[in-house]
C-alpha cells in the first residue's frame, strides 16, 4: 500500500484555524508591535507521568509533520479571521507566510521522562506561537494512548492484544489517532477499520451477540459464522450460557470441521462472567476433544490491572481485546503536555529565557537543549541529561544537578550515551520520511526492553531520574537569582529549593 495515498485529518490543507484563539491574537500582537519575525524556541514536554507509571511513550509526531508539511491559510479562514475583527494587512501576511521553522523531536516510539523536551522548534516568535495548540492537541493524547497500550500489553505478558475501542473513543478523530498509538504501544491489530486502511496497520474482529440471536440455535449461528470465515472463526460464546450451552457448542462446531477437512485450532471469546473460571472449563473442554493449543480471547471493560489479576488466577486466556479503558486512558484523562518559550535571538545571540513560579513543577529549564541519554556497559538506561544546545557532553564521569535542588550535585559513571531527538524539520522543510507505524511500534518494543522491569512494573515504579548538566543548572540559577525568585518573604517560594531528597 502507498501510505502517501492515505489521508487522514492532519493531511488536510484546511486546518489552519485547528488552534486557540489566543494564539492567533498574541500573534496579531506580535506583528503589530513588529515582534512577529524575531527568532524564537519553544520546546514541548510534560511534567507529570499519567498515575502509577513509570515511563512514558511518545507518539504522534506523523501527525505533526503531515500538518506542518500542508499548513496553509485558505481564502474561506482568511475570510472568517477579518468577520472576527483581524485586519486586512495581518490577513495578507498569513496568506503569504512561509513556515520557516526548524524542529528537533525524539523519535515515536521513544520512552521519555518528565520535564524533557521531547520537541524542540525555532522559527518567528509568531509562528511559533500560532502552533502551540496544535502541537499540543497533535501529541499530548496519543503519547496517553501509546503509555496506556504499553501498559496493558506488558501485563498480558506477550500476549497478543488487540484495541477495540472505536465505539467508546472521543469522536472518529480519536479513534483514529488512537488506535494508530495503541499499536504503537504493543498492540498487534485494531477492530478499526479506516485505521486500518489509513495506517497500514492489521484489523481484527469477530462478530456480535447479535449474529448468534438471529439464527434459531447456538450452535447453527457458530457453524454458520465458521463456514462463512474457515480462516478468522473466533466465536463469542457467552450469549446465552457459556458453560451449559456457548463453549460445549463451539466445541463441538471445531470437531464438525476437523472432520470436514477444514484445519483449525479453536477459537472462542469471552465477553462477560467469571473470565477467569470460564476460561479454565473452556481450555478443559478443548483439551478433551483434542485441541491442544485453542485460542482463548477475553474482552469486557479490561484494562492492565485486571490483565495482570487475571494472570495471578491462573486464566487460561492467551488473547486480549481492550477497548473502552484503552482508547480513552479512562485512569488519566491528558496528559499535561505544554510548550513554553526557553529562548529569544536577540543582538548578542541567543537569550535564554524561564518561566518562575511558586510550583516548583512549572519553573521551566531556560535555554535551548537537548536530551542525552546515558547507558552501562549492559545497555541499560541509566540517566537522561538536559544540556544547552552548544555545551560539550560528558562522557565516563558525569556531573550533574538536581533540578529542584540545583546545588545538589549527582555524580554517576557511564559507559556510553546518545542523543535522542533528530532533526526533523529544515528550514520549514519536512526532512523526515513517514515511517510505518509497524516499524515504530518494533521501535517501541526494543526501547522498553531496554528498560528494566523496576521502570515499567504496573505499581511504584522507579523513578528514572531527569538531571540538568552544569551549564544548565548554572543558566537556571542565574536566572532564578536575577529575577530576585530566592527571597525569604513566603514559604511557598522557598520551597521548591529545599532538599527533598
Amino acid at each position: 500500500m502507498n501510505r502517501d495515498a492515505a489521508v487522514d485529518w492532519s493531511d488536510r490543507k484546511d486546518s489552519a484555524l485547528l488552534t486557540d484563539l489566543y494564539e492567533l491574537t498574541m500573534f496579531y500582537g506580535f506583528w503589530k508591535y513588529h515582534k512577529h519575525e524575531q527568532r524564537a524556541c519553544f520546546e514541548y514536554f510534560f511534567r507529570l507521568l499519567p498515575p502509577h507509571n513509570g515511563f512514558a511513550l511518545f507518539a504522534g509526531l506523523e501527525q505533526v509533520l503531515s500538518f506542518l508539511k500542508n499548513f496553509t491559510f485558505n481564502p474561506s479562514d482568511l475570510d472568517y479571521l477579518e468577520q472576527q475583527g483581524f485586519e486586512r494587512g495581518f490577513l495578507d501576511y498569513l496568506q503569504k507566510m512561509k513556515l520557516d521553522i526548524d524542529l528537533w523531536s525524539v523519535p515515536e516510539g521513544t520512552l521519555v521522562f518528565p520535564h524533557e523536551p521531547v520537541l524542540r522548534m525555532e522559527g518567528p516568535l509568531g509562528v511559533l506561537q500560532l502552533l502551540e495548540t496544535f502541537i499540543l492537541n497533535a501529541l499530548n493524547y496519543p503519547t496517553l494512548v501509546a503509555t496506556k497500550s504499553a501498559r496493558v500489553c506488558y501485563a498480558a505478558q506477550g500476549d497478543p492484544v488487540m484495541e477495540f475501542g472505536l465505539r467508546r473513543a472521543q469522536g472518529p478523530d480519536g479513534g483514529l489517532s488512537g488506535a494508530r498509538a495503541a499499536v504503537i504501544g504493543g498492540c498487534v491489530g485494531t477492530s478499526n477499520t479506516l485505521a486500518g486502511k489509513l495506517y497500514n496497520i492489521r484489523t481484527l474482529g469477530t462478530h456480535a451477540h447479535s449474529w448468534v440471536m438471529s439464527f434459531d440455535s447456538e450452535f447453527e449461528a457458530f457453524k454458520a459464522y465458521a463456514t462463512a470465515f474457515p480462516n478468522n472463526n473466533t466465536l463469542l460464546v457467552d450469549t446465552y450460557d457459556p458453560l451449559q450451552s456457548g463453549i460445549p457448542n463451539a466445541v463441538k462446531v471445531f470437531t464438525e470441521l476437523r472432520k470436514e477437512g477444514i484445519p483449525c485450532k479453536g477459537s472462542i471469546r469471552l465477553d462477560s462472567g467469571d473470565l477467569a473460571k470460564l476460561s479454565k472449563e473452556a481450555y478443559r473442554q478443548f483439551q478433551e476433544a483434542g485441541f491442544e493449543d485453542p485460542t482463548i480471547v477475553a474482552s469486557n471493560e479490561l484494562d492492565e490491572d485486571l490483565i495482570a489479576e487475571l494472570k495471578r488466577q491462573g486464566a487460561k486466556i492467551n488473547s486480549w481485546g481492550v477497548g473502552t479503558h484503552l482508547i480513552t486512558s479512562s485512569n488519566c484523562a491528558s496528559l499535561g503536555g505544554v510548550y513554553k518559550l526557553v529562548a529569544i535571538q536577540g543582538a548578542r545571540g541567543w537569550e535564554p529565557k524561564i518561566k518562575i513560579s511558586a510550583n516548583s513543577a512549572k519553573i521551566t529549564d531556560p535555554g535551548r537543549k537537548k536530551i542525552i541519554r546515558y547507558y552501562n556497559a549492559e545497555d541499560r538506561p541509566l540517566a537522561d541529561v538536559l544540556y544547552l544546545e552548544d555545551e560539550a557532553i560528558q562522557n565516563d564521569r558525569i556531573i550533574t544537578h538536581d533540578r529542584d535542588n540545583l546545588s545538589k550535585e549527582i555524580v554517576f559513571k557511564a559507559d556510553h550515551y546518545c542523543e535522542l531527538a533528530e532533526k526533523m524539520v529544515d528550514n520549514g522543510k519536512v526532512s523526515m520520511p513517514r515511517i510505518s507505524v509497524e516499524e515504530i511500534r518494533r521501535k517501541a518494543q526494543t526501547n522498553l526492553a531496554e528498560f528494566p522491569d523496576e521502570y515499567r512494573r504496573l505499581r511504584y515504579p522507579q523513578t528514572y531520574d531527569v538531571l540538568l548538566s552544569p551549564e544548565t543548572a548554572r543558566v537556571k540559577q542565574a536566572l532564578l537569582e536575577a529575577a530576585n525568585f530566592y527571597r525569604t518573604e513566603t514559604a511557598a517560594v522557598k520551597e521548591p529549593w529545599s532538599d527533598r531528597k
